[in-house]
């Protein structure tokens, strides 16, 4: 949508990590990427030699050219070698212009390609914590917007920006050489392009980095309310949204005007000079009896050194643009991951189930703890529900059991072992994690059962379905489980989506099951089917549920009551009824 946008980061984004990069750090950062694409560069180097080279030679052709058709005897033999020698130059000139934008573009695109890869494996590494704090829509500008920008900058800008340095230098050189009075007369309106393109670089590069502040806010207002566009339309807040999006809309388009205006003002001042050399370049060739082939000559070499000053000022832009961008990746890569395995972290085998929570402590931020010295231990094979209000640390402990997060204090075990020292892998590959929202990918139904993984075969799909209870509404699709899924799995109601991610859940084997509010939400129906599912699974090992229905939770082994982040009650449900304790409460308000 914005191909060239590079979003400024909004200040709460920045304080998580954003920060300027040293100009040495970042190239020893952007080598890494180089280093292993050096024979392309190299290749492309020597191809962009020659290729200036061949291009500077073609306005002395001309010259000559020009000088023999002048003078008083035409030889039509050496005009007709010159001109076969200038159609040879300008087809080689083309041949290694192919040849050095194709080893640009493998080179770029590979660097990209490894850039991207590490990016999206490190987004994939961090916390849940760490996303609640990142949004989304800057996460995606950064894989995508970003990477194609440092896209750019390797396979043209940066090859340009030499070309255009040694296309500078040759050609001055080489009008040096013709005459050199005449060069260092030029060399008045040779600064003044200079200074003026430098002016324009710092002007232009504000104007970018405002653009770029204002689409990031035109973008997140998008990613927001278009994700939230049925609560808008709920509570009737199309105008007032669609005058906010209008402010946003109206700021950006002044920032582009902007732009506009001050590529308004240079361009015609590079022609005004570039005419001005010109006038020069008649006027004193005329008075210093320069040949009518050197006048040409400089007449062809001013525009060849004028062309390159005027990209230059873009192209330096576009480094600029390229170096923010890849300090914006670089930044996001250096964010180390809140969970993270230890050097001694082992795998889980023959897991049992045995799960204990020891004097354990946890805050999302600071000392505002959500779990205060909490303790409790569940049996090999139990079935454990946790109750509460909300905001008790309900959900807060199952997160904690995957490491989702880091404790602050104490110690969780699964089989005796702290879960700190288990490889973070292995630990969820054993743990079935059922939630409320369940979250379908775009696919289809058998794609979402074996999120791609070739070695479940179809019969095993279909005996998880089995039993579930999938089998029931799926075997009644058209294309049964070839059926299309779309984003979030719209197409299916929240029963249908619910058994679809239990059957999901036991095809992968989990020797834990962690259900949070999976019944919630569920027509009284599908809750018998989703209950009759969940006597199954209580065979498979170790559950742990939460759950507001204390209906679908009174065969529970254990029961944990949590208050204000602490353990209150523990025991079963008939134990607990008759403690006439704050479970007690929760069961009358439920059922009276």
């Amino acid at each position: 949508m914005f191909d060239d946008a590079l979003d400024d980061i909004d200040e709460k984004d920045r304080l998580k990590g954003d920060k300027k990069i040293p100009f040495g750090v970042f190239i020893r950062r952007v080598f890494k990427y180089l280093k292993p694409e050096w024979p392309r560069f190299l290749g492309a180097a020597l191809l962009l030699i020659i290729n200036v080279v061949l291009g500077i030679l073609l306005p002395l052709i001309t010259s000559k050219n020009t000088d023999y058709l002048t003078s008083e005897y035409i030889d039509i033999v050496k005009i007709l070698i010159l001109t076969g020698v200038y159609f040879v130059i300008s087809l080689l000139n083309n041949v290694f212009l192919y040849f050095e934008s194709m080893l640009l573009q493998k080179a770029g695109q590979q660097i990209i390609y490894n850039l991207r890869m590490d990016v999206f494996a490190h987004i994939e590494e961090m916390s849940r914590n760490q996303f609640s704090e990142m949004p989304v829509g800057s996460l995606v500008t950064r894989v995508t917007s970003y990477t194609q920008s440092m896209s750019d900058l390797f396979t043209n800008v940066i090859i340009s920006v030499i070309r255009n340095f040694l296309t500078v230098f040759g050609v001055y050189v080489i009008m040096f050489f013709i005459n050199w009075k005449l060069s260092l007369i030029l060399l008045i309106p040779i600064t003044l392009i200079f200074i003026s393109s430098m002016i324009f670089s710092k002007y232009i590069s504000g104007a970018f980095r405002n653009e770029r502040k204002k689409i990031s806010e035109v973008n997140t207002f998008l990613n927001e309310n278009l994700s939230g566009m049925k609560i808008i339309q709920i509570f009737g807040k199309e105008k007032k949204k669609l005058d906010d999006f209008d402010k946003k809309n109206e700021e950006y388009r002044k920032t582009r005007f902007n732009i506009t205006r001050g590529f308004g003002l240079y361009r015609p001042f590079v022609t005004f000079i570039y005419i001005l050399s010109m006038a020069l370049i008649f006027w004193f060739g005329v008075k210093i009896n320069l040949t009518p082939g050197e006048i040409v000559a400089f007449y062809l070499y001013i525009g060849r050194f004028f062309n390159p000053i005027e990209q230059l000022a873009d192209q330096l832009n576009s480094i600029q643009r390229a170096r923010s961008a890849s300090e914006r990746l670089f930044n996001l890569l250096d964010v180390k991951p809140e969970v993270r395995d230890l050097p001694d972290a082992v795998e889980l085998t023959d897991v049992e189930g045995r799960i204990e929570f020891k004097n354990v402590w946890f805050a999302y931020e600071g000392e505002n703890w959500i779990l205060k010295d909490v303790s409790f231990v569940i049996e090999p094979g139990q079935t454990c529900a946790f109750v509460g209000a909300t905001g008790a640390g309900k959900t807060t402990v199952l997160g904690l059991i995957v490491r989702n997060y880091e404790i602050q204090k104490g110690q969780i075990l699964i089989d005796g072992v702290n879960i700190a020292h288990i490889k973070i892998k292995s630990l969820r590959r054993v743990i079935g994690q059922m939630l409320q929202d369940v979250f379908l990918f775009s696919g289809t139904v058998k794609t979402n059962l074996s999120l791609h993984d070739e070695t479940i075969s179809d019969g095993e799909i279909k005996k998880a379905c089995e039993y579930v209870g999938a089998d029931g509404f799926i075997e009644r699709f058209p294309k049964k489980y070839e059926e299309p899924v779309i984003e979030r799995g719209e197409n299916f109601s929240q029963g249908q989506r619910q058994l679809i991610s239990f059957a999901r859940t036991v095809l992968h084997k989990p020797q834990i099951l962690i259900l949070d509010e999976a019944t919630a939400n569920i027509d009284t129906e599908t809750e018998v089917l989703i209950q009759q599912s969940l006597e199954k699974m209580r065979s498979i090992g170790t559950m742990l549920v939460v759950a507001h229905r204390l209906s679908t939770i009174q065969h529970a082994d254990q029961i944990i009551v949590l208050q204000g982040g602490r353990v209150i009650e523990k025991g079963t449900h008939q134990k607990l009824l008759s403690n006439h304790g704050y479970y007690w409460k929760l069961y009358k308000m439920q059922f009276e």
